[in-house]
């Protein structure tokens, strides 16, 4: 049988960092330094050298790790309470181990406040709703998640404060997020198959963790991982959903998975403010958000790859809406660009794995491919032709006494949300270029290509605001700078000069990269053979441009 900490969640995750501890204090001993043994002795933080030090409570057993997120506290040499003792042991300043000391305090907050808003800045949650409480308290209850956060916050402060030596920097933050994949693969290993049903709420730490990783790699252009980690983070969504319809009847739907494994994350809070306020708890509001990027993530390294999307056969459900329902998640919500563009992406990824495999097969039906594009094309035009007459603009909701109290910065935060309408124009024009391409090949001198390229660079340019709001555009980006006439290059060098360093809007650059190696070849002689999978691959297998 399993012990008891083999839970795949936090109390695994606090008894990987107990061991690390115990390694490192026979590591000093080894060496001959000085080490205090946390087993039995304890002394007083008067009697301790100064320097930085790990504070334990009283070291519970490893079979009985019941309070994991009190088992290594990081602190200055200092009894936290005076007259009493506290078993110590010595850390290096470097230490990966968890902590709460003021140094980490300052890289939560930052990330909070500034990391977190520059990668999403579509993501606005309601106060009233918790906000985005839910990371802090996946910070505080998974090592994991809370090493994950540290490392990109230390590593853009680094940025922010001027850093002379950016590829070391970078480079040492990269072997820490191997080290992480590293246990979170450990903890996958334990929750593995059918059991996790009872490790719901660790498969959730360590799917967003997977994908908080991974995001932070491909912003550093670190692509070498991205299959690995992209599989890993789809095959544990599969096992979440098909865990929701686990002993119920009629939940095949996955829509209906997903508000089943949402409500055993639960229960939500409820706050007393005057009238009843549910608060979704840390690991249903971290289910929503990963969920989303995966979907994303998903749909554009399947327009990579050539084939379908590998959760294809979920996005109606998930994504789609009726009258009466919203979608279960929302992307514009947190990408900015709404569901329906998204899924035709999907369906046109779709449509060309289809095509790849016929080709293969010698037997492609060119009246049937024209069919299924031509029902996909009615569909992207007659969303975008809504969305021209009716943008959908976020609500100011400025009766609010919340509002009144934030107004200056809510009228701030909000600027990026009222760009939805405009960046989801931004996304189906290149569906539409991509759709094209798929159908009837590489004719960059076709009006209709012209006219949704010209239109992508003309919102880019003209509209959309602020020009950093471009890294969350990277693919259509991408589609149509491959696609763009010799005298849009100019404008397209611009929109990335401008976004400055490298090392913040680091896919940006990688997609300029993609579209000077297709206008270096425009005149190649197999040109007319090319296509954009063709065109994302030249940088590697799979460059994740999100």
């Amino acid at each position: 049988a399993k012990p008891e900490w083999m839970d795949g969640g936090s109390r695994q995750e606090a008894m990987a960092e107990w061991l690390k501890c115990e390694v490192k204090e026979n590591a000093h001993r080894r060496r001959g330094e000085r080490s205090v043994n946390v087993s039995s002795d304890r002394i007083s933080a008067a009697e301790a050298p100064t320097g930085e030090w790990i504070v334990l409570p009283q070291r519970p057993s490893p079979m009985n790790l019941s309070t994991p997120k009190c088992a290594l506290l990081k602190a200055a040499a200092v009894d936290p309470c005076p007259g009493t003792s506290t078993p110590l042991i010595r850390c290096e300043a470097d230490s990966r181990l968890a902590s709460n000391d003021s140094r980490d305090s300052v890289l939560i907050i930052f990330y909070l406040e500034s990391v977190l808003p520059f990668m999403f800045p579509f993501y606005q949650p309601s106060l009233l709703q918790g906000g985005r409480s839910w990371i802090l308290e996946m910070m505080i209850s998974s090592p994991v998640v809370r090493q994950a956060t540290l490392c990109q916050s230390s590593y853009y402060l680094s940025l922010v404060r001027g850093t002379a030596d950016y590829d070391g920097a970078c480079e040492m933050v990269l072997a820490q997020t191997r080290d992480a994949f590293a246990v979170l693969s450990q903890s996958l290993r334990v929750i593995d198959g059918p059991g996790i049903t009872e490790h719901m709420h660790g498969a959730v730490r360590i799917m967003v963790s997977i994908i908080q990783l991974q995001r932070f790699e491909v912003a550093v252009r670190s692509f070498n991982n991205c299959q690995s980690h992209l599989s890993a983070a789809l095959a544990l969504f599969r096992q979440l959903l098909d865990s929701g319809g686990t002993g119920a009847v009629g939940l095949a739907c996955p829509s209906s998975s997903f508000d089943a494994v949402i409500s055993r994350l639960g229960p939500s809070s409820w706050l007393s403010l005057g009238q009843n306020v549910q608060v979704p708890s840390a690991e249903q509001a971290a289910f929503r958000f990963s969920s989303a990027l995966l979907i994303l993530d998903d749909i554009i390294a399947s327009t990579v790859l050539q084939e379908p999307p590998r959760l294809y056969e979920y996005h109606r459900s998930l994504l789609s809406s009726s009258d009466s329902t919203e979608p279960v998640i929302n992307l514009g919500a947190l990408v900015g660009c709404q569901n329906w563009a998204l899924l035709r992406i999907g369906e046109i990824a779709a449509l060309d794995a289809w095509k790849q495999q016929c080709k293969k097969a010698e037997n492609l039906d060119i009246i049937q491919l024209v069919h299924r594009a031509t029902s996909v094309k009615d569909s992207l035009e007659a969303d975008l032709a809504r969305l021209e007459t009716n943008p959908v603009i976020t609500p100011q909701d400025n009766d609010s006494l919340l509002d009144v109290f934030t107004a200056n910065h809510c009228q701030q935060s909000r600027t990026p949300a009222s760009q939805g309408s405009l960046v989801t124009k931004v996304w189906a024009h290149a569906a539409l270029v991509y759709l094209f391409v798929v159908v009837s090949g590489w004719q960059p001198a076709s009006l209709d290509v012209r006219y949704h390229v010209g239109r992508i660079v003309e919102l880019l340019t003209h509209q959309i605001s602020p020009p950093a709001l471009l890294r969350t555009m990277v693919w259509p980006f991408c589609v149509a700078g491959c696609l763009a006439e010799p005298a849009q290059e100019p404008l397209l060098r611009g929109m990335v000069d401008t976004l400055q360093p490298l090392s913040v809007f680091g896919t940006v650059h990688e997609a300029f990269g993609i579209m000077e190696n297709v206008w270096r070849s425009r005149d190649a002689g197999n040109a007319a053979n090319r296509d954009l999978a063709a065109c994302f691959r030249t940088r590697g297998d799979l460059v994740l441009l999100v």
